[in-house]
């Protein structure tokens, strides 16, 4: 075939796919919480919902698909057509659970493979709570009541989101580094988790700092440490985990946006650019400042990147402390 004749039939496949990525988006786009509403990935999915919607002009519905945390979600997403009109609106429980799963054998999806990364919504810091009535203000100071009462036989309970989210795996981790005793105690989300934290049914919990931030400068609750590499500004005397004596379990916490592997790169391109019109805007960014979040709006390379290096680091912590999922 002449080199002419297959430029023009190259030419003609391509037209109706680059003619798609132009028109994006041709309908309301749907983004997936992997969670139950109220939470604050729910929270910041919406806030950026109602500006996005702005830049693309079609709606951007949020749709709460909860459930084995967070792994009925993302599959819905995994699953759609990769044309940009299903987006994952996840946070740092993805990389966690994904690896769990992975060690148990029975992942369904994997974010390298059935993901395109888009852009960083927000960072918002992990953080380990405890009652204040466990009399403990600090993460060394927990230890030692910890390994105090485990010589009495009247161990401490922790309580996470379920087996194989971000929170049980730290406590594993804290169990491992520091050698004292815990009890897990599983929850079906953050909002009971808190309560119960609050009534003093489970002395010790976290979640992102966003959820229970109200409750800390109340004096409800007493913030033991945050995961990230800084200080939360929302909480500048709360030291993080390096500083607590136990650097293993710093993290960066995030919430960010997926699209289903194999979407158009100029369809990403234009979801790109509007996560980050939509984290510029100063109504958004006040209103993250309240829940303790930064927002972000980077490129599809770097979330990728940052994404991919916790994943292979939350298989690596999920085999060392054999972290079970539901």
């Amino acid at each position: 075939m002449p080199a002419s004749r297959r430029a023009l039939l190259a030419a003609t496949l391509l037209a109706p796919f680059s003619a798609g990525a132009q028109d994006f988006p041709t309908k309301p786009i749907r983004v997936i919480v992997p969670f139950p509403p109220g939470g604050t990935t729910d929270l910041l999915a919406r806030l950026f919902a109602v500006r996005m919607s702005e830049t693309l002009g079609q709606p951007v519905l949020v749709e709460n698909r909860a459930g084995a945390g967070g792994s009925i979600g993302a599959d819905v997403v995994a699953k759609a057509p990769a044309d940009g009109h299903t987006l994952l609106f996840h946070n740092i429980t993805f990389p966690v659970t994904t690896a769990t799963l992975q060690h148990a054998g029975r992942a369904p999806h994997l974010i390298e493979r059935d993901f395109a990364p888009v852009s960083l919504g927000a960072d918002v810091p992990m953080v380990i709570l405890a009652n204040p009535g466990l009399g403990a203000r600090d993460l060394p100071a927990a230890i030692a009541v910890a390994r105090g009462r485990a010589m009495s036989n009247n161990p401490l309970f922790y309580g996470s989101t379920g087996p194989g989210s971000t929170m049980n795996m730290v406590f594993e981790v804290i169990k491992r580094e520091a050698a004292v005793p815990l009890e897990h105690v599983p929850f079906r989300g953050a909002a009971p988790l808190v309560q119960d934290l609050l009534a003093g049914r489970v002395q010790l919990g976290g979640d992102q700092l966003s959820t229970a931030l109200g409750h800390v400068r109340g004096g409800n609750l007493a913030a033991l440490a945050v995961l990230s590499a800084r200080r939360s500004p929302a909480l500048p005397n709360v030291p993080t985990v390096r500083e607590a004596g136990i650097p293993a379990l710093e993290f960066e916490g995030w919430n960010g946006f997926f699209a289903p592997a194999g979407t158009p790169a100029p369809v990403l391109a234009k979801l790109q650019q509007a996560v980050a019109e939509a984290a510029r805007n100063p109504e958004l960014r006040a209103r993250c400042a309240e829940l303790g979040a930064e927002p972000g709006g980077n490129s599809a390379a770097e979330f990728g990147a940052m994404v991919h290096a916790q994943a292979a680091r939350m298989r690596e912590v999920v085999a060392q402390v054999n972290l079970r999922a539901e």
